[in-house]
């Protein structure tokens, strides 16, 4: 039987329960009757429950899903999803840019598109393992603290029945089998945000986003917010409902990770990526998930200027999320924390005992391990990326934001250490568009052209 991830409701109103606790509703009584009908609780860490409801217990589902979501929230005050809203919360919005600042380069820029690809390949063997696998199987290959690719060699037979790599990706992201960059929707969204600014440009709208990824991204290629978004649009419904209907993943990590080319592309004004980010956003998400892509792109653009450093990225991100939101909160915490523990390790267990509620994939953890991970390492490529994947969750996410930041500020990709970026023999597979196997250099000049572009 075909058990179809991310969008059975007898999976969402698991999640559904969880995040309304997160935003200030009661599900109390709602939960109550899910469970005295035999429901259960969300997948830990697939996409669907191993066996499917029967009719009348998904009927019920669907049913909750519509209670819940007509119940007060208590948190609206402080995360706002309206971007109106938003800029009014935000005390230190940027101002508009009026002078002209230097465009990065096509160099600065793949190694930009270099850095993401490497964080993402790095996290991919153990997407889903929790921490103490992720650090066993680092160490029994003399490979922790974490400095070069996950591999099998010396790893003993029972540690890896016990921790199997990620299924979908071992075969092409362990360091004994990389050939090229594989798919993976950490890159391929970034594509598909190249392909936006070319046939809309910088004026795009939300049902823009949404006319692309019909046009050109497969339906199988979206997880999480975006399926829920992408069944949604199917179904008739129009953005930025596509975000709230039966979607329990709206603050998870998945705008965040679409967010690097409206920083790549805005030099220098943090507003204008924010603000670009904000209409990719709100097609799948909502709160403190568009404020994790609104943080990312700002950060980006920071980053996409002269003479700066991570810090002040970081704290340029800081500048557009509202400051009483449980992200601009995780952040802040997480930079403290890097900056005053000299063990990584010590500040990811901390992270995940403070964020212990949280899903692994929700948005508020995961932006507060890569602020610590780049904080940590005050910027240094590798230590960016290898500390944002040694600290688990989505750790192939983690490691592409973390390495597109380190990337941009290394400023060239001959700075990058040869043991990442050979093995990827600039050479990305894709199921968007003309883009397969296209190269890194290739797509540093498809981007500062729509840098430079008026």
């Amino acid at each position: 039987m075909l058990r179809l991830t991310w969008v059975q409701p007898e999976d969402l109103l698991g999640h559904e329960l969880h995040q309304a606790v997160q935003d200030g509703r009661d599900p109390s009584r709602v939960a109550a009757r899910w469970y005295a009908a035999g429901g259960g609780t969300a997948p830990p860490r697939a996409g669907a429950s191993a066996t499917a409801a029967s009719p009348s217990l998904r009927r019920l589902a669907a049913a909750l899903l519509d209670e819940l979501a007509a119940l007060p929230g208590g948190t609206e005050d402080d995360e706002p999803t309206d971007l109106a809203l938003i800029k009014d919360r935000c005390p230190d919005w940027p101002p508009p840019r009026y002078a002209p600042v230097p465009a990065p380069g096509p160099l600065r820029l793949e190694a930009a598109w270099l850095g993401r690809a490497v964080g993402c390949l790095l996290g991919k063997p153990v997407e889903k393992l929790p921490l103490e696998a992720i650090r066993a199987l680092a160490r029994a290959s003399g490979n922790w603290p974490l400095r070069t690719w996950f591999t099998e060699r010396g790893v003993p037979r029972d540690l890896l029945d016990a921790h199997p790599w990620n299924r979908r990706s071992a075969a092409t992201s362990l360091a004994e089998n990389i050939d090229g960059m594989p798919e993976d929707d950490d890159l391929n969204y970034p594509l598909l945000n190249l392909l936006l600014l070319q046939r809309y440009g910088r004026g795009f709208t939300t049902a823009d986003v949404a006319r692309l990824w019909l046009d050109e991204l497969p339906a199988g290629r979206t997880f999480t917010a975006e399926r829920v978004a992408y069944r949604n649009l199917l179904g008739g419904v129009e953005p930025p409902d596509t975000a709230r209907r039966h979607n329990p993943f709206r603050e998870w990590i998945g705008a965040l990770i679409r967010a690097d080319v409206h920083g790549w592309t805005n030099p220098g004004d943090p507003a204008r990526a924010a603000e670009q980010a904000y209409r990719d956003a709100t097609l799948t998400h909502t709160a403190n998930g568009v404020y994790a892509a609104m943080f990312t792109a700002a950060a980006i653009a920071g980053a996409a200027v002269p003479a700066t450093d991570v810090h002040a990225c970081l704290r340029t991100g800081l500048r557009v999320v509202p400051p009483g939101s449980r992200l601009a909160r995780a952040v802040r915490h997480a930079v403290r924390l890097a900056r005053t523990t000299p063990d990584f390790d010590a500040v990811v267990d901390e992270l995940h005992t403070v964020h212990r509620d949280c899903h692994w994939v929700h948005a508020v953890p995961n932006t507060a391990l890569i602020a610590a991970a780049l904080t940590h390492a005050d910027g240094d490529f590798t230590g960016s990326v290898c500390r944002a994947v040694s600290g688990g969750l989505d750790t192939d996410s983690n490691g592409a934001t973390a390495g597109s930041i380190a990337g941009l500020l290394t400023g060239d990709p001959a700075a990058l250490p040869d043991r990442f970026t050979g093995p990827l023999k600039n050479r990305l597979a894709t199921s968007v568009a003309a883009f397969d196997g296209i190269g890194f250099d290739a797509l540093a000049h498809l981007t500062h052209r729509e840098t430079v572009r008026p």
